[in-house]
């Protein structure tokens, strides 16, 4: 929260105002990706929000739409402000949704960048590659990097929450959950909490257990190396600069070289923010670069055999066990390990009828059961397998230049087995590695 500079711009501005300051969050039954695991994950962390606001003074309104039924309670609590501060997300659905409320207000509407260490406006144009967007976050980096200045809000907001806030408790999240009309097919996470005090334990763990390991056991599944914060940074749980803040701390106090780490949380992410900032639609095989849209276009009539329907797909009924295992992963945590994501996507494209019927695929698997199904990451990490911010390799079929990932590979360099096996004793007993208590 210190570290979050949307809500330090909008107390700057209530100061300013001689105003209180009110924090309001939404949550739909039309978000794309209504569902049990989506409205649980995002009321878990509701009770812990209010609370962290209502110590620093601040007002907090959650305000949840059950069904069509139901009137929209944002806009008219909105149009009571001097001011309105909202999050720069660079995705389709939060843009909409943005500039389709910003359009029934009568005031001023703050986008602020809260996502990303180096702000997105800093980079003048879509970048390439990462090895063309590294050397800019660099140069600014120094300017960013670096925990922000202590604020506060001077006039405290007083009395109750406005009229249409939900009260959220730990015990009424489930009869909250069943009251709305959205997919309750997908149950809730069984690794994941949404919480923030569950974000923060996710961090330490792998302040203290992970990060001496990361570069060098990052990419084996089995090992846990990674933080296992991506559903946390996208909900806002924790922010980017707090990671990296806490990442660099720990590793200077330890001795250690975070490297590794800190060139995923930074040029990474923020080359997929990047993406998501200047291509209209981010998900569009449009916006892959041109030799992969060519070469994808030559290979269109290659045979795909076995070619899966969506069902297949969906219920991990493919003949490869370790594609059936990362999927299983989807399902069941709400997130697939990175390495074997891009084994999983590319192995879609491989039985898919057409790229455009493999990216429809991924999308939706992705919207239906990922806790970040909607990030910029996700439509990066999910174009990436079809070329975007890659380069051409040797042609082969279905495939052309685009690179291509096999079994094999996977075998050689990973323990697939121990990664089968792991899955399957969580479909079973629920007990999870990734879990934290």
């Amino acid at each position: 929260m210190d570290n979050n500079e949307a809500l330090a711009h909008a107390a700057g501005l209530a100061n300013r105002h001689g105003l209180p300051l009110l924090v309001a969050e939404s949550l739909s039954f039309a978000d794309p990706q209504a569902s049990d695991r989506h409205h649980t994950f995002v009321l878990e962390g509701v009770p812990g929000m209010e609370a962290a606001l209502r110590q620093r003074g601040i007002g907090y309104c959650f305000c949840l739409r059950r069904n069509d039924t139901e009137p929209e309670v944002l806009p008219a609590l909105l149009a009571d402000a001097a001011v309105v501060v909202t999050d720069d997300f660079p995705t389709p659905w939060v843009r909409q949704e943005t500039e389709r409320l910003a359009g029934k207000l009568p005031i001023e509407v703050h986008q602020v960048d809260a996502s990303c260490i180096v702000p997105m406006r800093r980079m003048e144009k879509k970048q390439y590659a990462a090895y063309t967007i590294r050397p800019r976050i660099h140069r600014l980096l120094p300017e960013y990097l670096k925990p922000q200045a202590e604020w506060h809000v001077d006039k405290p907001w007083k009395g109750a929450p406005p009229a249409g806030h939900v009260a959220v408790t730990e015990a009424n999240i489930p009869e909250l959950v069943a009251s709305c009309n959205i997919d309750h097919t997908v149950p809730p996470s069984t690794s994941f909490r949404g919480s923030r005090s569950h974000a923060l334990a996710h961090l330490e763990r792998f302040l203290q257990e992970r990060l001496a390991r990361y570069d060098q056991e990052r990419n084996e599944p089995c090992n846990h190396a990674t933080s296992t914060l991506g559903p946390y940074l996208h909900h806002g749980r924790v922010g980017a600069l707090e990671v990296a803040l806490a990442v660099r701390s720990y590793a200077e106090e330890h001795r250690l070289i975070p490297d590794a780490f800190l060139e995923e949380m930074i040029v990474r992410r923020e080359l997929a923010y990047n993406h998501a900032f200047y291509a209209e639609q981010p998900d569009s095989l449009e916006h892959i670069p041109g030799w992969a849209q060519e070469t994808l276009r030559v290979h269109a009539r290659d045979e795909r055999n076995p070619c899966y329907s969506y069902q297949q797909f969906e219920d991990a009924h493919t003949y490869d066990a370790l594609w059936n295992a990362t999927q299983k992963e989807l399902r069941l945590r709400g997130s697939i390990h990175g390495y074997y994501r891009m084994y999983w996507g590319k192995k879609i494209i491989d039985w898919s009828a057409s790229p455009e019927a493999a990216l429809r695929t991924m999308l939706r698997l992705h919207e239906r059961f990922a806790l970040d199904g909607g990030d910029p990451n996700t439509y990066t990490n999910i174009l990436w397998c079809f070329g975007l911010h890659d380069r051409p390799w040797m042609e082969r079929p279905i495939f052309g230049k685009v690179r291509y990932m096999a079994l094999s590979g996977m075998q050689r360099k990973t323990n697939v087995n121990c990664y089968i096996h792991e899955i399957d004793q969580l479909a079973l007993n629920r007990r999870d590695p990734v879990r934290v208590q």
